[in-house]
C-alpha cells in the first residue's frame, strides 16, 4: 500500500493531482483508522502506461529503437534460477511472463515492485474471440 505522495511519484504527476483524483474517485483507495489514504500498488497498474516520474521507463530514457509494442507495467514476481530469470509483470491487471538471461535481470537490476516496460517483438498476432 502506498501513500499518495508515493503513488504521485511512481507516475510522474504532482501530489496535488494525485488528491484530487483521489476525492473525485479516479484512483480508488483505502482510508487508515486515521483518515489518511492507503494506495494499492495493482491500482496504479492502469496508469503506468501514461508514467512520467523519473524512475519510470519513458522513451527518451529507453534506448532508441524501431518497436513500438511497450507495455508498462510493474515487475510482480521474480525468480533467477540457473542461467534464467523468470519476470511477470502486471500490465492493466494481466500479468505477462517474460523469460530472459539471469544476467540480464542482475544488470536491469530488476525487483518486486519495480516500474518497467515489456517491448513485445513478433511477427504474428493471434486474436481469440472471448
Amino acid at each position: 500500500m502506498l501513500t499518495p505522495r508515493e503513488a504521485a511519484l511512481r507516475l510522474g504527476i504532482s501530489y496535488p493531482t494525485m488528491k484530487q483524483w483521489l476525492y473525485n474517485g479516479k484512483v480508488k483507495a483505502a482510508k487508515t483508522p486515521g483518515g489518511h489514504y492507503r494506495i494499492d500498488e495493482s491500482e496504479l497498474d492502469a496508469w503506468l502506461h501514461k508514467a512520467r516520474g523519473p524512475e519510470t521507463p519513458k522513451r527518451e530514457m529507453m534506448r532508441t529503437i524501431s518497436g513500438r509494442n511497450q507495455l508498462v507495467g510493474r515487475v510482480v514476481d521474480l525468480r533467477v534460477e540457473g542461467l534464467l530469470a523468470q519476470v511477470k509483470i502486471s500490465i492493466g491487471g494481466q500479468i505477462l511472463t517474460s523469460i530472459i538471461t539471469a544476467d540480464a535481470a542482475r544488470e536491469l537490476n530488476l525487483v518486486v515492485g519495480e516500474t518497467v516496460a515489456a517491448l513485445v517483438k513478433a511477427t504474428e498476432v493471434m486474436v481469440l474471440r472471448v
